[in-house]
């Protein structure tokens, strides 16, 4: 019985990492739709997200089956019960790569990001990006190790959301308030997809260690 728990336990992390890579198509697909102004690119993000959606019920029926099922115990218990949190982490991000498209849905088939921004910009993106590839790998082999280390990213991303203010609020901004509103915005989509990865991670420390502290 508890051979057939644990590979189902095994399932749901993998549905895990398969939304964690829709989640990453996702960013990148939103990014490249926001620096390219490209609106057809941005739609498929939108719609996609469904698909993000339906994968995150998958895993709560499963993990409520476990729990109604299987009634788990001490370290079970703690494997499932983070499972659902962490699906409810990536989903959104999920939405908040959404939020991105949205941006350059709405000022397509202009650049929403000025050219002054587009260094920062992408960098966060990158930043966020790479965060997310790290929790896939993070959540497939439950590495605490590089857990923790994800903190020196999110530690950049704060950052660059510092120095994107420090622009905008500059007497010499001569983009006008609508391109510092969508900056403020994306700015504030890229740092929480980074701040949820950040989230999964201590899941994952969680389950192993039964710490949430990122590092020592």
């Amino acid at each position: 019985m508890r051979e057939v728990f644990h590979e189902q336990l095994d399932s749901v992390f993998d549905d895990l990492v398969d939304i964690c890579r829709l989640v990453r198509t996702a960013l990148q697909r939103s990014t490249a739709a926001l620096l390219e102004g490209d609106p057809a690119l941005a739609e498929q993000v939108i719609s996609a997200d469904a698909e993000i959606d339906r994968a995150r019920e998958r895993v709560e029926e499963k993990a409520f089956a476990l729990l109604s099922l299987q009634a788990p115990v001490a370290g079970d218990l703690r494997l499932v019960v983070a499972a659902l949190r962490m699906v409810t982490e990536l989903e959104r991000m999920g939405d908040l790569s959404v939020h991105v498209a949205k941006v350059a849905r709405l000022r397509a088939p202009h650049v929403a990001v000025p050219e002054a921004m587009r260094p920062t910009l992408t960098r966060m993106a990158e930043v966020a990006e790479d965060m997310v590839t790290q929790v896939i790998q993070i959540i497939a082999e439950r590495d605490v190790e590089a857990a923790r280390s994800l903190a020196r990213d999110d530690e950049e991303m704060d950052l660059l959301r510092r120095s994107s203010f420090v622009t905008l609020l500059a007497d010499d901004w001569e983009h006008g308030v609508e391109a510092a509103i969508d900056i403020a915005l994306l700015g504030r989509y890229y740092e929480r997809i980074a701040d949820h990865a950040v989230s999964v991670a201590k899941r994952v420390i969680f389950v192993v260690t039964g710490r949430t502290v990122l590092a020592d």
